[in-house]
């Protein structure tokens, strides 16, 4: 599926003319985090529903213009970057503007998440392992090396904890047992702080993320 095609348009942004008790009645309909905002058909930016139970129901939008936040993501903006923008924004909605700033609808989390679990990280048989390094001593063509030079298959890894003088990094790895891939990150001085050979680690990862998909659409 092409993240375009989960581009929403069932909603349209209200106008800074419309009253704040209009954008208090949606909120109360709907379960999203924030509205877009127009001003003459063009693209303003989103209130949060925090900020829209603030004001006073008979004031209109632009009374209050200095809450829009501007956020927003291209078509052609791939899906892990548009959910660093919900994290970024605390949203659970996201605008979709296309090249020329003309609004084309939005993107819900939980559909962005919903990608998330598809990739193989997640719906692959293999094992995680977790390493940790020193931040200026580690380089993830290092880790690589060390996971193909034992005949395993690197399927992810992402920087899941990074201090001032520590990070850790989480690894998917394919098609190998990983005793023996601990045993040659260890020569290369990098700590274990968990290896799992079954499911379980990954298992934990999902039905957290699915616990999540329910939560939103409560």
């Amino acid at each position: 599926m092409q993240l375009q095609d989960l581009v929403i348009n069932d909603i349209n942004p209200l106008n800074i003319t419309d009253k704040i008790s209009d954008l208090q009645m949606l909120f109360n309909q709907l379960t999203y985090s924030h509205i877009p905002i127009q001003k003459d058909g063009v693209y303003m930016g989103c209130i949060s529903e925090t900020d829209a139970h603030c004001f006073d129901g008979a004031k209109i939008i632009g009374d209050c213009n200095y809450t829009i936040e501007g956020f927003f993501v291209r078509p052609t903006t791939n899906w892990l970057d548009v959910l660093e923008a919900f994290a970024q924004n605390d949203s659970n909605i996201m605008p979709v503007l296309d090249k020329n700033n003309l609004y084309l609808g939005y993107y819900e989390l939980n559909d962005i998440m919903h990608l998330f679990n598809e990739t193989p990280f997640f719906s692959e048989p293999g094992g995680i392992l977790i390493v940790e390094k020193g931040i200026h001593d580690y380089s993830f063509s290092e880790i690589s090396q060390i996971v193909e030079s034992n005949d395993a298959k690197l399927m992810g890894a992402f920087i899941s904890k990074m201090d001032s003088d520590l990070v850790r990094i989480t690894l998917k790895i394919g098609n190998a047992s990983l005793n023996e891939i601990i045993q040659t990150f260890r020569r290369y001085s990098y700590n274990i702080v968990s290896g799992h050979e079954d499911d379980s680690y990954i298992e934990s990862l999902r039905e957290r993320s699915q616990y999540l998909d329910k939560y939103l659409n409560m």
